[in-house]
């Protein structure tokens, strides 16, 4: 016994030699693709700011094309020299192979809902016939028959009133533009040509007559995918006539605006427009198609305030708005006399943010408290009628239905709840089971908590803290801390199957609510903004602090990540504080402050940043915090792969190629620097093989960067 236990004591001295040898051995840096510098300035309020990297924002030119081919080899060639991401990328497969299965909604003759199998490119439509019990769901769409390598995607559908006719949206590669296909719901098929061109829009039927649908002019300038867009318009497509009859109903030249939507009143009486500057807040009109050449009222004009059509009962519209309620109330009035001296209070202001849904002749309170859910329901005259009993302390969405229904589903989920679905009966209050996920995960391992920590400023910030139950708190644990902070966005409990493929090795998720964020409404959204925006910054560096001082782990078990705003948050982040983490993994990131509202529709996030052109306090302002001119030549930077999709016309990729170029230009140490080009892809990855590819890579990049080898072990993984 004296003899294993030595041996066994010996073994443990060794191992621990070999893993303190790989979080020591410094690894030789990599040789970078020469990137090409050139002799651009641009002059801001008499300041001349060098853009070396200009040439990168012509996407699809044979230069750059190339410089993407010789960047991704060296991404790909590092990549794959992590001995453990094979086994990592069947992990995370195995974790996602589960079936799918949506709420069930009701159109016309039909019962529709969506499935995946489990590992399918996309979820196929099902549909089963309204009252034929024995009968067996049929595909009404299958979306993996779209393309044959997954990038054609579905996005959105939409009925007529009497559920006969429907139009569905695709898009390919990942691009916001859009195309519309018309059916005949009972036979499936194709009615007309393929509508083309379509962004940032829905789709609403007139009756059967045609549709309501939004779109740009092409760009004039630079490509289809970073050329500027302008004025949105609203057109109206009547049903076998060619696209190019399509009728202009509100939006171009004559009515300038950066979004406009359109839609039907559920009683088909109204169409309802909605036109915006910026991606918050908008002017909102009504017109009475009962009524012959009827022009639009105007109901309310700030382009900077919320107020949107939540019901209506005649000419009794209910509005959601932040008018005179900075956390948001419901009020009603009768548009024939739309002044806000008219509007009559339905569901007041409280101290959290509400959202509003209806069904069943109800309303349904969404209350963010603390970035989490409590529902209550209301009647129409804005009675309390009860409050909403939830499993949990998470996320709840899909409190909506049409006016005759008596009944409707739900979501709820959270960290370490997966993603399950309720029957609600509107008239009782009751919730029933109505299906449960089949990921194969045991929850009770796993614990979350809600702290507050305190930002630079002195103002308190919540953040969830999730990681497996038992854990030790020694400073040593891989951490993953994932934020937003912008455009009135709330980030709130989640549950992802990927995700667990962290947890289980003792990885500890972290998601602070950052200002910014529409947490707690409109002040706390606007203390994000413009020359505030520093603060988001601070929060989130705070929050890493938070993390290191109480020793849910140290700057080298330190990742920091986020998307799109979150992209931007990380760039700066690690602009400002290269020594607070061990790895950074900006995505899809607005990283060109002073030129981001040049490209596409970014003009209209000027409201949440300003622009280079407002003045020179707010160029300095951008300037200062913009990451592809913060970095500084000599400094070390955490071991960043910086990620993005050739196919992105939001953020579009010029952003994270010049910042790639630019970091690895002034990095200074050993720590690798990549840029990771997904091809066919846009804002996002298109297909589950994307997702779980990406994901394989990232967390592969940030353990191999924490000197960390996964288990996959069954001890592990259960």
């Amino acid at each position: 016994m004296k003899k294993v236990t030595l041996f066994t004591a010996i073994l443990c001295i060794v191992a621990i030699a070999c893993q303190s040898e790989k979080k020591t051995t410094t690894k030789a840096p990599l040789s970078y693709p020469q990137t090409k510098k050139v002799d651009h300035v641009d002059t801001y309020h008499g300041v001349e700011v060098a853009d070396p990297y200009r040439w990168l924002e012509d996407d699809r030119s044979e230069e750059t094309g190339e410089w993407v081919k010789s960047q991704n080899e060296v991404t790909s060639g590092y990549l794959k020299n992590i001995p453990f991401k094979a086994e990592l990328q069947e992990r995370i497969e195995k974790l996602n192979d589960y079936e799918k299965v949506s709420a069930p909604f009701k159109e016309g003759a039909y019962e529709y809902f969506y499935k995946n199998d489990g590992l399918q490119d996309h979820s196929i439509v099902y549909r089963t016939t309204i009252g034929d019990e024995d009968g067996a769901p049929e595909i009404f769409l299958n979306p993996n028959d779209f393309s044959t390598d997954g990038t054609t995607a579905l996005r959105g559908i939409n009925f007529t009133e009497d559920g006969t006719l429907s139009a569905h949206m695709i898009t390919e590669g990942g691009s916001d533009w859009r195309k519309a296909i018309v059916m005949d719901v009972a036979s499936k098929k194709v009615l007309e040509d393929t509508l083309i061109d379509i962004k940032f829009s829905g789709i609403s039927w007139k009756g059967n007559e045609g549709f309501y649908y939004s779109s740009y002019d092409k760009p004039k300038d630079g490509s289809t995918l970073s050329g500027k867009t302008q004025h949105h318009k609203l057109y109206f497509h009547k049903l076998g006539t060619p696209q190019s009859s399509d009728e202009l109903i509100f939006g171009g030249a004559k009515q300038p605006n950066r979004y406009i939507g359109g839609f039907m009143t559920n009683d088909q009486k109204y169409l309802v427009v909605s036109a915006a500057q910026n991606t918050s807040g908008s002017r909102l009109y009504v017109k009475d198609l009962s009524k012959t050449n009827s022009d639009f009222i105007l109901i309310q004009d700030d382009y900077l305030a919320t107020c949107s059509y939540q019901d209506n009962v005649g000419s009794t519209f209910y509005l959601y708005t932040n008018i005179g309620a900075p956390n948001y109330r419901l009020v009603s009035v009768d548009i024939n006399n739309p002044a806000q001296a008219n509007w009559k209070e339905v569901i007041p202001e409280t101290e959290n943010v509400l959202r509003v849904g209806s069904g069943g002749g109800k309303f349904f309170a969404n209350y963010l408290v603390d970035a989490k859910t409590a529902i209550k329901q209301f009647d129409r005259d804005g009675n309390l009628e009860r409050e909403v009993k939830l499993p949990g302390i998470g996320s709840a969405g899909g409190f909506g239905a049409k006016d005759e229904d008596t009944e409707l589903y739900y979501s709820f989920t959270s960290f370490t709840y997966p993603s399950t679905i309720f029957k609600y009966d509107i008239a009782s209050g009751e919730s029933t089971l109505y299906r449960k996920s089949k990921v194969k995960f045991n929850p009770e391992n796993y614990e979350t908590k809600q702290i507050f920590y305190t930002s630079k400023d002195g103002t308190k910030v919540p953040m969830f803290i999730t990681h497996k139950k038992g854990l030790k708190m020694d400073g040593k644990n891989p951490t993953y801390m994932y934020a937003y902070g912008g455009f009135n966005i709330s980030l709130t409990p989640r549950f992802s199957a990927t995700r667990i493929a962290w947890l289980e090795q003792g990885g500890i998720y972290a998601q602070p609510n950052l200002r910014g964020g529409g947490e707690y409404g409109k002040k706390w959204h606007l203390a994000g903004t413009k020359m505030q925006k520093q603060n988001v910054f601070d929060d989130f560096i705070a929050a890493g602090e938070y993390l290191i001082a109480n020793n849910y782990t140290s700057s080298d078990y330190l990742a920091i990540a986020g998307g799109s705003n979150g992209g931007l948050l990380v760039g700066a982040t690690m602009a400002q504080r290269p020594d607070l983490a061990k790895v950074a993994l900006p995505a899809v990131g607005v990283m060109d402050m002073l030129r981001y509202h040049t490209f596409t529709a970014g003009a209209g996030w000027a409201a949440d940043y300003g622009t280079a052109e407002d003045s020179p306090e707010m160029f300095e302002y951008l300037k200062n915090y913009s990451p592809v001119h913060a970095l500084k030549k000599g400094v070390a930077y955490p071991a960043t792969m910086v990620t993005t999709a050739d196919h992105d016309d939001r953020v579009v990729p010029a952003h994270s190629f010049k910042f790639a170029a630019q970091l690895q230009e002034s990095h200074a140490g050993a720590n690798p620097v990549l840029i990771r080009i997904q091809t066919n892809a846009g804002h996002g990855s298109v297909s589950t093989k994307q997702r779980m590819e990406l994901s394989a890579d990232m967390y592969s990049f940030v353990w191999e960067n924490m000197g960390i080898t996964p288990e996959f072990t069954e001890e592990v993984l259960n």
